[in-house]
């Protein structure tokens, strides 16, 4: 099966979710014999040097980038607000990539067009004009989503009043393109309800993030130590960044006034410098980490304190599957199946987090327990093998259903 994958970023190094998601499922699929390419921009704010870590890819038949400078400019948000195109996906339309890709459709015959995320839908015109592959859309998040939450949770009502009007227009787009995928695979089944609301009827499948499990060591926390808390995260994402910000303000005083040895750790990529300057007692700020996996095998307690956001929070899977106890919001936890209590800690407000810490330091037997449990629940239900055998079969199907069709015409 010949498969082209096309990304608004590029997939590396694995230091975010998507980058995790893409990988993971391309990995998965190569090692499962499926020959897999990939065509990805490659933008300022997120630009690999492609050349050096290409040793590091050799799970792709061909890797092409093109070069984007899609950093966000006041003249071009401002002369949006009087146009109906969503100013979120206009910053990642590019005839070079355009041109590339059809490059590449012209050269290639494939089977699949796996395109990562809503922002690669612009393209589909392209590809139906250059090729008789299945284009499937695998959904990260309900896009508009994400800055809808934003938007009713910013405090400025002037930036809410901004941010709700480009969600409006990003949700109208993500509706057009909803039927015009051959397959939609959606990250969980709550996703892929809100899709279907919004008036999606074609094939889906639901397709959770998978991780490479031999990476992720099997490892009980000494829940006899200091309690050690962290939180890791892109810190140039608003989600994170009010999620933080929150917890820190209405949170952090009190739970460490209660206990003294209580340490909160904070690690992530493109730390502003307001956190960096941070002078709060008993907070570490680390910056961007050589490895996520290392740094939170450090402390027994991942919090996740999203109230904005969509999709499925990878770093809570690596949580999981590193025996670790998760103190998640609602939101922060959706499209994940752990069962509250036993697989993973609710906490949407401050009270929350005082009933989760006395549960973890009060009972380690139970503690204990719950790391384990909550490994063999993420082994079970999140490998990225496991999961692409199925994705491989749905699309055997698919192609057999395409050719099939076109026989008949």
């Amino acid at each position: 099966m010949r498969i082209l994958q096309l990304c608004k970023k590029f997939p590396f190094p694995l230091k975010d979710g998507e980058a995790i998601a893409v990988t993971y499922m391309a990995k998965a699929l190569s090692s499962l014999g499926a020959e897999i390419s990939l065509l990805s921009m490659n933008t300022v704010k997120h630009h690999v040097n492609v050349d050096a870590i290409e040793d590091q890819l050799s799970y792709y038949k061909q890797v092409e980038v093109v070069d984007l400078d899609n950093r966000i400019r006041l003249k071009d948000a401002l002369s949006n607000l009087f146009s109906k195109d969503s100013f979120h996906i206009s910053r990642f339309i590019s005839p070079t990539f355009e041109a590339k890709l059809v490059e590449l459709l012209t050269a290639n015959s494939y089977d699949i067009i796996l395109l990562e995320s809503l922002y690669m839908a612009p393209y589909i015109p392209i590809i139906r004009a250059n090729s008789t592959a299945v284009v499937v859309q695998r959904s990260h998040n309900v896009e508009y989503e994400i800055w809808e939450r934003v938007g009713k949770q910013s405090a400025s009502f002037l930036k809410s009043k901004y941010i709700l009007h480009l969600s409006r227009k990003l949700k109208n787009y993500e509706i057009i393109q909803l039927n015009q995928y051959d397959l939609l695979l959606s990250m969980s089944d709550r996703d892929l309800s809100v899709f279907k609301g919004l008036g999606f009827t074609g094939s889906s499948m639901v397709v959770p993030i998978g991780l490479e499990m031999a990476n992720y060591p099997e490892q009980v926390p000494d829940f006899a130590k200091p309690l050690s808390m962290a939180f890791i995260g892109s810190l140039d994402w608003i989600p994170n960044q009010e999620g933080l910000d929150w917890f820190l303000k209405e949170v952090w005083p009190e739970l460490s006034a209660n206990y003294p040895e209580l340490t909160f750790h904070i690690a992530g990529r493109n730390i502003p410098p307001f956190y960096r300057d941070l002078q709060v007692h008993q907070v570490i700020v680390h910056g961007e980490v050589e490895s996520a996996i290392d740094f939170m095998l450090q402390h027994q307690v991942l919090v996740v304190p999203l109230f904005s956001g969509s999709g499925m929070r990878v770093k809570i899977l690596e949580a999981l599957a590193l025996g670790r106890i998760v103190i998640s919001s609602t939101i922060g936890a959706e499209g994940i199946d752990a069962k509250p209590d036993s697989e993973i800690l609710i906490a949407d407000a401050k009270e929350d987090y005082f009933r989760a810490v006395d549960s973890i330091k009060n009972d380690h037997a139970k503690a204990i327990a719950m790391s384990s449990a909550v490994q063999a629940f993420a082994r079970k239900n999140y490998s990225n093998l496991v999961i692409a055998t199925k994705v491989l079969k749905t699309f055997e199907v698919l192609i057999k259903s395409s050719d099939t069709a076109k026989k008949e015409r």
